[in-house]
């Protein structure tokens, strides 16, 4: 059914409760900055989409984060 991802469908849900956890903890830290240090500036934003995405995330209408 899922041979795509893995082989093991509860190796499948292991792998994304722990990617959903990853976002929230990710979530919370970055929310937890930006009370500590005010919002992120635009040039933070870029610098951290072309790391994410390459230079293709940076790009004007490329709006993936």
């Amino acid at each position: 059914m899922f041979g795509f991802l893995t082989d093991n469908v509860s190796d499948w849900v292991a792998e994304a409760v722990a990617r959903q956890i990853r976002h929230q903890l990710l979530g919370y830290d970055l929310r937890r900055h930006e009370e500590e240090h005010g919002p992120f500036r635009d040039e933070e934003l870029a610098e951290a989409r072309g790391k994410i995405f390459g230079p293709a995330g940076t790009s004007e209408g490329a709006d993936a984060a």
